[in-house]
């Protein structure tokens, strides 16, 4: 497709045409090319459905690209067939009818590359409907043959940026191929992200690591190849690059901080996403890790998103940084007339017929002092799912260790006083001396 061929000539080719008998060839060729189409991709959509052994996610995604199976195909094989249809007659209905397949190809490859790299919400819809209006008034201002008018409308409107000239068309043609390789680099990084997590050969943090280091060069990738394309000069990005960088320094310098946080704590694996930890008076296990916060789940189900600059400049608990092992202790009170030896083995036991009780380390009872109203003991026991939360640990096993006291008479004391009440007698004064 030319600008010769985007012009007003090309609707009266097609007006011509359909008063030709040469639209008939012209008609079943784009009907046999889109039946085609549609075959290949009812074909490709038994083929993913026959595959068993193909991975649920592996399969999702590869099923969602049988969507764009037909615009694909039946745009391939319409040009392949009007490329060959034009040597013996005109093709005015085929030289409309691709770029209106194309543009409709462009929308789904579009809206394919959205979905796998933005959540579902009502941002990425509004995304799709952009696109989708953007690319539909395109194509039909390249039907109509508006497209020279439109250049040269928008090439006489800019401004000289030292040597550089910099018009409305070369922003519009920059916010485009931006677009599109920006699209394209998130697309290949989200896609080099599934199957970096998917290596569970290698650690988590060093996934999530190079996942992200990937994502931020594609990015800048894009960047580098979609300027020149659209004729800046790269130079001419150093003074905003000066300009950046002074706002960095001054403002925005908690960012910065917080992404470069980010990349040593991936590095030197203090933290990782599974484990549970405690900062900034805040505990939970960390379930996801982004460039600038890290996402930490407590146990009762809130989520703190705490800045990576926090858990490097900061004291952060890991308690599963060597061993996922952990301690949880049980205070109980018994009475001074308690059988001690009785009462520590009812307490192991109770504390082993959890099934959460490791039995290495075993449960093991301590006599923590005398106090006013009984022996204070505790008993300590081992679990390595902390992040399951403890609190119905601690309720079950306290249940059947009341169950067993009351079972064996050891009784758990209450606070006691005693109250002397004195006559009201009052007491004669000694004789001075």
């Amino acid at each position: 497709m030319t600008d010769d061929a985007a012009s007003p000539h090309l609707l009266h080719a097609l007006w011509a045409d359909l008063h030709s008998f040469a639209v008939l060839w012209q008609l079943a060729l784009i009907a046999l090319c889109v039946g085609a189409a549609w075959y290949l991709q009812r074909a490709y959509e038994r083929r993913i459905l026959e595959q068993t052994s193909v991975e649920d996610t592996v399969r999702v995604s590869i099923g969602s690209i049988q969507r764009m199976v037909f615009p694909v195909s039946a745009l391939l094989l319409l040009v392949i067939g009007r490329w060959a249809l034009e040597r013996w007659q005109p093709v005015g209905v085929l030289n409309v009818a691709v770029p209106l397949l194309f543009s409709y190809a462009l929308i789904r490859i579009s809206v394919y590359m959205l979905r796998h790299i933005f959540a579902p919400g009502r941002g990425r819809r509004v995304w799709e409907r952009y696109i989708t209006w953007a690319i539909w008034v395109g194509v039909a201002i390249y039907v109509v043959g508006l497209w020279p008018e439109v250049r040269v409308l928008l090439d006489g409107y800019g401004l000289a940026i030292g040597t550089q000239r910099i018009s409305a068309l070369i922003v519009v043609q920059a916010l485009f191929l931006i677009g599109l390789t920006l699209l394209v680099g998130l697309w290949l990084g989200r896609f080099i992200e599934m199957r970096l997590m998917g290596a569970t050969s290698l650690e988590v943090n060093l996934r999530v690591m190079l996942s992200k280091l990937t994502q931020a060069l594609l990015v800048l990738a894009a960047l580098l190849i979609a300027l020149p394309a659209v004729g800046v000069d790269l130079t001419v990005i150093s003074v905003f690059g000066g300009m950046l960088g002074v706002g960095i320094g001054f403002g925005l310098q908690k960012i910065a901080s917080n992404y470069v946080s980010g990349f040593i704590i991936l590095m030197d694996r203090s933290v990782g996403i599974g484990d549970l930890i405690t900062v900034d008076n805040f505990t939970g296990q960390l379930t996801r890790m982004t460039a600038r916060y890290v996402v930490v789940r407590s146990l009762s189900g809130t989520e703190a998103l705490i800045p990576n600059e926090t858990i490097i400049t900061s004291t952060v608990i890991n308690h599963s940084y060597t061993d996922r092992r952990v301690r949880v202790p049980l205070p109980v009170q018994v009475s001074y007339r308690t059988d001690l030896d009785q009462a520590t083995a009812v307490m192991i036991e109770a504390a082993r017929r959890h099934p959460r009780v490791l039995r290495d380390p075993a449960p093991k009872v301590l006599i923590k002092q005398f106090a006013d109203s009984g022996i204070d003991l505790e008993l300590g026991v081992w679990i390595e799912d902390p992040h399951e939360g403890t609190g119905n640990l601690v309720s079950d096993i306290y249940l059947d260790v009341w169950r067993a006291f009351r079972q064996h008479g050891i009784e758990i004391p209450y606070p006691q006083r005693e109250v002397r009440v004195l006559d009201g007698t009052p007491t004669p004064p000694k004789p001075a001396a």
